[in-house]
């Protein structure tokens, strides 16, 4: 019976070891990831202006991030947001170059087709708009940006919340970038969009200093080129 007793005590004492130690590290977790929030904050807020600001920068291209695409293929209101303020942007001559960036990894699922029709539908000459269809992340859309879109001035068109995330990882790949920001309605679900943007930050973080490549590569497309060089890509 003694025996029982003190075990029972010893297995009551690791769980609450266990415990401790499990909200230590938890709350060293938080902090790193409120410090890297503030850091990326504080290095990229100025980046963020008007589409006034942006007529001055002489950009490469106009980066339009990809968002979803509802299953009868019409854009989200989000990525709609983007689209619209992306084709203002280039009606008021910001750059003559659309660059739709987003997933397009199955047949059955196509952000960047659905991104360039809305913008040939609204007047955009098709063969100043390219598609990089392997944008499959933040990350991937910048990272190809550069590397095979050769980019090195760019307007990068989201949401204000995701622009911070956008203008860093530019900013480490070695970008030079402003970003304005696509805020046209109240989203529905933006309080869990802004928590899960605070871990996707640490998480780019850490890709910025590793610096790993995209999930795909490829040959270069000039943008000097006509845009539809894309369309089969």
């Amino acid at each position: 019976m003694k025996s029982n007793l003190t075990d029972m005590k010893l297995l009551k004492k690791i769980v609450r070891r266990c415990f401790a130690a499990a909200l230590i590290v938890g709350a060293a977790a938080g902090i790193a990831v409120g410090c890297v929030n503030l850091y990326v904050y504080s290095q990229t807020k100025e980046a963020v202006v008007s589409a006034e600001e942006a007529a001055e920068f002489a950009p490469d291209c106009i980066l339009v991030l990809g968002a979803g695409v509802r299953e009868d293929g019409t854009p989200s209101h989000m990525l709609e947001d983007r689209l619209l303020t992306g084709v203002t942007l280039y009606n008021e001559e910001v750059s003559a170059k659309l660059l739709m960036s987003g997933d397009h990894g199955r047949v059955e699922y196509d952000e960047v087709n659905t991104m360039k029709d809305f913008a040939k539908e609204k007047g955009v000459p098709s063969e100043d708009i390219f598609m990089d269809h392997a944008g499959f992340s933040t990350y991937d859309s910048l990272y190809r940006a550069k590397e095979i879109f050769g980019a090195e001035r760019v307007v990068i068109v989201s949401q204000k919340y995701h622009l911070y995330r956008a203008l860093y990882i530019a900013e480490a790949l070695g970008i030079k970038a402003i970003g304005v920001p696509a805020d046209l309605r109240t989203y529905r679900g933006q309080i869990m969009r802004e928590i899960r943007e605070l871990l996707a930050r640490a998480k780019d973080f850490c890709y910025t200093v590793l610096k790993p490549g995209p999930v795909v590569l490829g040959e270069p497309v000039s943008l000097d080129g006509s845009g539809d060089v894309t369309n089969d890509k």
